[in-house]
């Protein structure tokens, strides 16, 4: 009898114990951006510190709540917790292209090849887990994409330290003159070199970024969504995650124009730049709307609409340039 009413009470512990993790679980999921774990974990932190999810949370009945996710978990098993939830005050390794990979979540985001922003110059290389925390420390997985959650928080040094209101000025963290990223600065390659000079581009000099086009000059014409007035992001034309072009201008329009109709940019356009031709990448989202010079010709890719169609673009086209000839 002392034997049966012990394992009752056992019995009545555990499912007390279950239900008070998958209620502090649920409460930490859906809290706006809180899905790494912090030193409340267990609702008064008696988790944290702990490397064996194993020991509060049955695999199967994990993220039932989530259904676009709980078939991944399922698959890859515990090793994706710290992916997403963090370490948990422990040494475990988070790993994120567990499931950022082509079997499971090739398009979020794209990672199609060896060209990506993984932090060597001059060098190829499939992005690992260290490449994306770099960038992504805590984002909240909710499937939109938001700066000022998704993006690890650099702070922008001498100034006032504001959430990012879009993907461009997370990138000019890092890409500036003066107030370069501890454990991130960028190696000066020659004068006016876009890779620092990027932040004063942005602000004052290049017409895709702040300093906007009026939309009065004689090549006019712009694809869908696109404005003059429009101020476009970095990632527009460059790709992150992995492209096979130079300079990581994307190779793809779903991979990057973010501006553009999906019966454009989904479809989607290929995208390749050989000896600093950038005709794919232009023609995608500038379209003439006269024909001048060679604006009847198709790139390659199947749209037609610049006014070089071969040749280097680079010759009048960089970073930098204020003139009617510049970005």
């Amino acid at each position: 009898m002392i034997m049966i009413k012990k394992i009752a009470q056992l019995f009545m512990f555990l499912c007390l114990a279950l239900a008070m993790q998958s209620s502090f679980a649920r409460d930490v999921s859906l809290e706006k951006n809180q899905i790494v774990l912090t030193l409340n974990h267990g609702g008064d932190g008696s988790a944290w510190g702990l490397s064996e999810c194993s020991g509060c949370h049955v695999l199967r009945n994990i993220h039932g709540n989530a259904p676009k996710i709980k078939g991944i978990v399922q698959q890859t098993g515990y090793a994706s917790c710290a992916g997403c939830h963090g370490q948990n005050g422990t040494t475990i390794k988070r790993e994120c292209v567990l499931c950022h990979n082509e079997s499971l979540l090739p398009k979020k985001p794209l990672m199609q090849d060896v060209k990506n922003h993984n932090f060597k110059m001059q060098e190829d290389s499939i992005l690992n887990d260290k490449d994306c925390l770099a960038c992504h420390y805590a984002s909240d997985m909710d499937g939109d994409f938001e700066p000022a959650v998704d993006l690890k928080d650099y702070d922008l040094k001498g100034a006032l330290d504001l959430p990012y209101r879009n993907g461009s000025e997370f990138c000019l963290r890092c890409h500036n003159k003066n107030h370069q990223q501890a454990g991130y600065e960028i190696q000066v390659r020659f004068k006016r070199d876009p890779l620092v000079m990027m932040a004063i581009n942005y602000e004052h000099i290049d017409m895709h970024g702040k300093r906007l086009g009026e939309g009065n000059r004689t090549y006019t014409g712009l694809r869908e969504a696109y404005e003059y007035q429009t101020t476009v992001a970095c990632s527009d034309c460059h790709a992150m995650h992995g492209t096979h072009n130079e300079k990581l201008i994307v190779d793809r329009s779903d991979a990057g124009m973010s501006l553009l109709k999906d019966s454009l940019r989904s479809v989607p356009i290929s995208i390749d730049t050989p000896g600093n031709n950038y005709a794919q990448l232009c023609v995608t989202c500038h379209d003439s709307e006269e024909v001048v010079e060679e604006s009847e010709l198709q790139t390659g890719n199947g749209l037609s609409g610049v006014h070089q169609a071969s040749g280097s673009c680079v010759e009048c086209h960089v970073h930098g340039m204020a003139a009617q000839t510049g970005l």
